[in-house]
């Protein structure tokens, strides 16, 4: 198909879109453990928590996506796999400061806590709420930018 339409529509993939949330939901429990031990277990503050957690997910989201749910739309080899990556970080910048933005807004700006076995797990629950807000932004952006979805 041509055209930007074309291109929405081969992203309008039921398979695709349930692979790719799927994809997340294994990023964003990756993310959430990373938080939690570093905010509950060794008092990190939660954007850093955030920056480390993120980037475990970022790089095991798209390692699953490039190998499963946009396996037929990325060039082989190291090189153009490298490039996807280097993109893929680079588009889920997005994402990523939604989340930011979302974590900062529930933790910073409000006196909410969640006490568990004597840990608050806000930071948590407000960090997952942030990675749901940016997930459609990046389907979108990655589908698109990284890996090209219904280029000519």
């Amino acid at each position: 198909m041509t055209g930007g339409l074309g291109k929405l529509e081969e992203l309008y993939s039921g398979i695709r879109f349930g692979q790719f949330v799927s994809v997340g939901a294994v990023g964003a429990t990756a993310e959430t453990i990373v938080v939690a031990i570093l905010t509950a277990g060794y008092g990190v503050l939660p954007q850093i928590a955030k920056a480390v957690g993120a980037e475990v997910s970022i790089t095991l989201m798209f390692l699953i996506n490039d190998r499963w749910t946009f396996s037929e739309a990325g060039a082989a080899g190291w090189i153009p796999r490298g490039r996807r990556y280097l993109k893929s970080h680079l588009v889920r910048a997005g994402g990523l400061l939604v989340g930011f933005a979302v974590l900062t807004a529930l933790t910073a700006w409000t006196d909410l806590t969640l006490v568990i076995a004597g840990a608050d797990l806000w930071p948590t629950v407000a960090n997952a709420i942030g990675i749901g807000c940016g997930m459609l932004l990046n389907y979108l952006t990655e589908g698109l930018l990284t890996w090209r979805v219904g280029a000519d």
